[in-house]
């Protein structure tokens, strides 16, 4: 103990005074020598295919074919008879073309829960055939004469949205008119006798509703049942609206309620039914179905003049149309029945660009006529389809 305290007295004198030191540096030279750097890392290649731009491309296109249906059919038909004078004045006989035109698209989008599918269907037809036509001098001159026999068009939309595997609910957008004008006969073409052109008369049909899809692949039906619908009519030609055939003006012939309106609407439901098939391996037959059916009766509340008897109706539509200056105004109307139009299709395919073909249209629309009209047509020609599934 007794050396402790010296030492600490050291120590504390060391630190209380001032230090320094001195540090000397020689020069030195170092030789210039060639650095050569070395990369240790070794490469890794690199699999590119995890972008791809043919493989994008071709996925692309799978996703679009899956989700896009479409179907394409066009069809030409005619026929020629010529036959010369000897022969038709022993045996009779009449020069005469038939040619026509078909064309059915079809094409289906889906997308999750949601499909809209396009359809289009439209016919022309013109017919060439000698005429005898006699002058106000009496002379009868024989000739060569076209009229259409087939001209319309039809355009349906139908969006829709999934409910279950066999339902949906959405809306179908229908519009049919046809192309080029229509005559009274083949030898009143002139515009006095004009009975119909490119929207006179045009139809527009809209509905709301579900639709049931039946899930068998041997009776593909669908149903469409619309509470809420609209139906409606269009004459924009002036000509068509105030010439006169069947003792009846264009007007009246269309169903509208005078001669100054180029349209009516009309509210109340639809129902609509579909089926399309094809039997045989290869589809050599198919048949197509459509039945359409209106009932205006939301408008049905709110007509005027509306007589619901048919008799009584009769006796005062004649004593109305006996008048010398009629009032379209108090013109008596028939309550608003049902509109029916129901179209087949059947499609017999001899090879792969030949068929024949059979239609039958009905159609009852009692605001123009109170009888039924029916059409059918057997045709055999050219016929081609394309799809792409």
């Amino acid at each position: 103990m007794k050396y402790i305290a010296p030492l600490l007295l050291l120590a504390a004198l060391g630190l209380a005074l001032p230090a320094a030191a001195q540090i000397s540096i020689d020069e030195v030279n170092a030789e210039e020598e060639e650095v050569t750097f070395r990369d240790e890392l070794k490469p890794t290649s690199v699999d590119l295919t995890y972008f791809n731009r043919a493989r994008y491309r071709a996925e692309r296109a799978a996703i679009r074919k899956e989700r896009n249906y479409l179907e394409i059919g066009s069809s030409l038909q005619g026929t020629l008879s010529s036959y010369n004078d000897p022969w038709i004045a022993v045996s009779g006989g009449d020069n005469s073309i038939a040619l026509m035109a078909s064309l059915y698209l079809r094409h289906t989008f889906t997308k999750n829960l949601f499909s809209i599918t396009t359809t289009v269907d439209a016919m022309f037809g013109y017919n060439r055939m000698k005429v005898e036509t006699t002058d106000a001098e009496g002379n009868t001159t024989s000739n060569g004469v076209w009229y259409k026999n087939q001209d319309e068009f039809a355009i349906s939309v139908a969006p829709s949205f999934k409910m279950s595997k066999n339902w949906s609910y959405g809306s179908i957008f229908k519009f049919r008119s046809q192309f080029a004008n229509g005559y009274i006969s083949r030898t009143q073409q002139t515009s006095d006798y004009r009975k119909s052109t490119f929207m006179a008369p045009g139809y527009l049909d809209i509905s709301f509703g579900i639709t049931y899809k039946s899930p068998q692949p041997k009776f593909p039906i669908s149903i469409n049942i619309s509470p809420f619908a609209l139906s409606a009519v269009f004459v924009e030609s002036t000509i068509v609206r105030h010439n006169k055939w069947d003792d009846k003006e264009g007007w009246e012939a269309y169903g509208l309620a005078d001669p100054d309106r180029t349209s009516k609407y009309e509210g109340g439901s639809s129902i609509q039914l579909d089926f399309d098939r094809s039997f045989g391996k290869n589809g050599f037959l198919r048949y197509r179905t459509t039945l359409f059916s209106f009932y205006g009766w939301i408008s049905d509340i709110g007509v005027k003049n509306k007589i619901s008897d048919y008799s009584s109706w009769k006796r005062a539509y004649d004593a109305w149309n006996g008048m010398e200056n009629k009032d379209p105004k108090q013109k008596p109307v028939l309550p608003i029945h049902p509109t029916v139009r129901w179209e087949n299709t059947i499609e017999i395919k001899a090879t792969k660009f030949i068929a024949t073909t059979l239609t039958f249209q009905l159609y009852y629309n009692r605001a123009q006529n109170v009888d039924v009209q029916t059409q059918t047509l057997l045709s055999v020609g050219l016929s081609y389809t394309f799809k792409n599934k």
